[in-house]
């Protein structure tokens, strides 16, 4: 393999002009003979056995040019990234050019990551929240955790709201009954809005043993067309009213639902989660501040190429978070009306903010010459194994060194930003905004007002 050209273009696209000479193309040709000839047919010899020469002869020289140039240019392409000292941001674009039985040549187009420049990056200030605990929310939480360990208990009257009902139900359209329309022995929180707008409500006041009949409409937008906006009728029996009963938030109760042997314990521990929960909601804050400083700072072109990647590593882990809640991403765009180039224009803006912070604090690294520490590699493989409940192997077969190596220097890079900046205990005041000019006579035309991105569902505040 030689590389006889490297030409940087726009954008910071990269051209190589590789070649692959003739005695290692050769070999790769013999390869592809071995490999094939088995499943060709030859007259007068068996299958396998006919010499290279032969079948050559009868199917054209170039008959494994095509196989050997598949097994040849993945290899010499990395060796030449490599001697070239290229960061790729995609796989290349190749072409292949003067093919024959002296070599090949051929052209490698790829974005690489860019060359920037950014600004100040140390002795930076800015806003960062304060790390509180109120009571309320303390209380809020235990009064939560009551509400989760709460027992129903039969009672003898009529259901109100927050009760629980234990009831039979059978739906009918026009006399008829419908198709997933009936349940037995069903239990229903009223209030909890779980059946369509007021089935519950017209529940309320009814006892054990009645039979009361429900007139409802469906919604317009109910998904199953054929009740969407219909008059119903449900015929209900019910069969017991159960009251919630909460337990009462004491020292028994503690004990309970935690290893604390005092309620006051628990309540200690639960504001020092939430103090802890503060805590790294006010630095991620902190350090999204100082980020967003340094963003408009950086010169130099950012391929599409390197945002379009993450934009899809977003939407990947966004659709994987989706599944976890047992929904999947086409089913979450149909709910709410969205479409793949929607969803695409609605997380761009963060992609292109994670590749503006991946690439500052590339550029920091290599300014302060960080490096990683004796170990530091292994002992974070030796985490994400743990963390996978996975074999360290392989950990390591399924996340390069690399990417790894790039992100423990990101996490040091962030770190020497936030620790040489300054935390200000107030935000900054905002400043005021001056009268609007007058406008100019008889414009010929207006400007449309851009729309903000609405934010991803589940989205939540987090380091960049």
């Amino acid at each position: 393999m030689t590389v006889k050209s490297v030409e940087k273009q726009e954008k910071n696209l990269t051209v190589l002009t590789i070649e692959i000479g003739a005695e290692e193309f050769a070999k790769a040709c013999e390869q592809a003979y071995r490999k094939n000839v088995g499943r060709m047919n030859v007259p007068g010899f068996r299958k396998g056995k006919a010499p290279r020469r032969i079948v050559e002869r009868m199917y054209g020289e170039g008959v494994f040019y095509q196989d050997a140039v598949n097994a040849t240019w993945p290899d010499a392409y990395d060796q030449a990234v490599e001697q070239e000292g290229i960061q790729p941001v995609e796989r290349p674009d190749v072409e292949v050019e003067e093919l024959g039985a002296e070599g090949y040549t051929f052209v490698a187009k790829v974005h690489v990551y860019p060359e920037i420049e950014i600004g100040q990056y140390k002795g930076l200030s800015a806003y960062a929240p304060p790390v509180l605990a109120s009571e309320e929310e303390i209380n809020a939480e235990v009064d939560r955790m009551r509400e989760r360990n709460a027992s129903l208990v039969t009672v003898e009257r009529a259901a109100q709201l927050g009760d629980t009902v234990v009831l039979d139900y059978e739906g009918f359209l026009e006399g008829v009954p419908f198709e997933g329309g009936k349940g037995e022995k069903q239990t229903l929180e009223l209030g909890s809005n779980r059946f369509i707008p007021g089935f519950e409500d017209k529940l309320v006041g009814a006892k054990a043993e009645d039979e009361p009949e429900l007139e409802i409409t469906f919604p317009e937008d109910y998904h199953a067309e054929s009740l969407a906006g219909k008059p119903v009728v449900f015929k209900c029996k019910i069969h017991d009213v159960k009251e919630k009963k909460l337990p009462e938030a004491d020292d028994e109760f503690a004990k309970d639902i935690s290893e604390f042997d005092t309620l006051q314990e628990y309540k200690d521990s639960l504001r020092e989660r939430i103090l802890h929960e503060r805590e790294r909601e006010s630095d991620g804050a902190f350090e999204n501040a100082l980020l967003d400083q340094i963003i408009p700072t950086i010169k130099g072109d950012i391929p599409d190429a390197l945002i379009a990647k993450r934009l899809e590593e977003i939407i990947n882990d966004f659709a994987y978070r989706l599944r976890m809640q047992g929904m999947d991403i086409n089913t979450y765009m149909q709910m709410t009306g969205m479409t793949g180039e929607t969803l695409t224009a609605q997380f761009r803006p963060q992609a292109e903010t994670h590749t503006k912070c991946g690439l500052i604090f590339d550029k920091i690294a290599e300014l302060e010459g960080l490096k990683l520490e004796e170990g530091e590699l292994d002992a974070e493989y030796a985490r994400l194994a743990e963390l996978y409940q996975e074999d360290i192997e392989k950990v390591r077969e399924n996340i390069p060194e690399k990417p790894l190596t790039r992100d423990l220097l990101a996490l040091k890079a962030s770190k020497l930003i936030t620790s040489s900046a300054i935390k200000l205990d107030t935000p900054p005041e905002k400043p005021e905004t001056e009268p609007a000019p007058e406008p100019a006579p008889k414009p010929k035309k207006k400007a449309a007002p851009r729309k903000k991105a609405a934010k991803p569902a589940e989205e939540t505040e987090e380091p960049k």
